[in-house]
């Protein structure tokens, strides 16, 4: 299913929906709950919505068509243009001067309310019986049990604001997990790969190793983006920093990261990585051809930016740790993993690697380690080979 489809329909600007501007005004106010633009858009585009300004504009009648003859709403606009806010996506000359979307994902059609658009289902009056469906044709069609959980999740965050306030009956997203085959069994390891100090240095140095076609620029920014992942960032926090949110505290350079739910903490700089930041910024301002001072620079600049000067987005992350890890895909997520079994094997206080990557919960941080891979060393497997020498 096409944008086109989900924001133009002969029947009123959402398919299907019985109360659009209702419904979209709700989803609004769910996401103005989360303080992070960045989070916003991300639920906002799992769900299936539109994000970017072209695509939001095509959810609004045509200039010579009346609400009448469109059948839409005199608070069908004023709903686009909260929902607009909420994702906080560009209008006028900025917006026509963005770089094109990154192509979409291969379950885009999936995503939740363009499945309900082709199903000819109206999201207000789904049943856990849809939603048993709607996960049926994700794993048809290939998803990952990670990533019917994920989609899952963000279904029923949205469904228990619109029971609360009464839009929708009740939440029909609200399944038992583990019967669906979606919650991990306990004690279980995760997918995610576990990186060795030695990957992670060969990952910075092929970053730091000049390319046929790279400027110099170019080469300072991808040392900077690996350097600042080993901090144990996550992609949004990564490319939701902006030039105010480098800062000296206690006498250290650190950053100040506005992760998941608005909640800010502070990330301090280990020195591979204040060098690398540091190395980039400077080789970016020297090529705007002006002096370049703190007071000059706009607080709310994007730290990390394209070539095109543009804040760096996902696409752009995954982009570039695909190119450094062409023999081993790498999700941006492993790095996160690093800094988690990393610290801990190192001998810090869990609560203290929960503080820097910004787990809600102990339990979070001490799963992400336990149900780590363990360390070759930790195992018994070499003493076991040694007594069977079967070599």
């Amino acid at each position: 299913m096409t944008t086109g489809e989900l924001t133009r329909a002969a029947d009123g600007p959402w398919p299907g929906v019985d109360r659009p501007a209702e419904l979209l005004n709700e989803i609004a106010e769910w996401l103005d709950g989360y303080g992070n633009r960045a989070t916003r858009r991300t639920y906002a585009e799992g769900l299936g919505l539109p994000v970017t300004a072209h695509d939001i504009r095509d959810w609004l009648p045509p200039a010579d068509e009346s609400p009448k003859t469109t059948k839409v709403s005199n608070t069908w606009p004023a709903a686009v243009a909260h929902y607009a806010k909420a994702v906080a996506t560009p209008s006028g000359e900025a917006a026509r001067h963005r770089p094109p979307p990154a192509a979409r994902g291969r379950f885009r059609h999936l995503h939740w309310f363009r499945w309900c658009a082709s199903s000819g289902l109206d999201p207000l009056t789904a049943t856990s019986t849809h939603v048993k469906a709607w996960l049926d044709a994700l794993n048809t069609a290939g998803a990952a049990p990670a990533t019917r959980d994920r989609m899952l999740a963000t279904v029923k965050a949205l469904y228990t604001h619109l029971a609360d306030t009464g839009l929708a009956a009740g939440n029909p997203a609200a399944l038992n997990r583990r019967r669906l085959g979606l919650d991990a069994t306990t004690g279980s390891t995760t997918g995610t790969v576990v990186l060795t100090t030695a990957q992670v240095k060969a990952l910075y140095t092929a970053a730091r190793t000049p390319r046929r076609g790279a400027s110099t620029l170019d080469t300072a920014r991808a040392s900077a983006v690996v350097a600042l992942f080993t901090l144990g960032l996550r992609v949004s926090e990564l490319c939701g920093l902006d030039r105010g949110d480098l800062h000296v505290t206690r006498g250290r350079r650190a950053l100040r990261v506005h992760g998941k739910g608005g909640k800010t903490r502070v990330v301090y700089l280990h020195d591979a990585a204040d060098t690398a930041l540091t190395a980039y910024l400077r080789e970016r301002d020297a090529g705007a051809g002006t002096t370049v001072t703190r007071r000059t620079v706009p607080a709310d600049s994007p730290l990390l930016v394209t070539r095109t000067g543009h804040r760096f987005r996902r696409q752009a992350v995954w982009q570039l740790l695909q190119r450094l890890s062409a023999d081993t895909p790498l999700h941006p997520h492993a790095l996160r993993h690093f800094y988690v079994t990393t610290a801990v094997e190192a001998g810090a206080q869990l609560v203290h690697v929960q503080a820097d990557v910004g787990h809600t919960s102990i339990d979070t941080t001490e799963q992400v380690y336990n149900n780590a891979a363990r360390d070759p060393s930790r195992s018994a497997v070499d003493l076991v080979g040694d007594v069977l020498d079967l070599g």
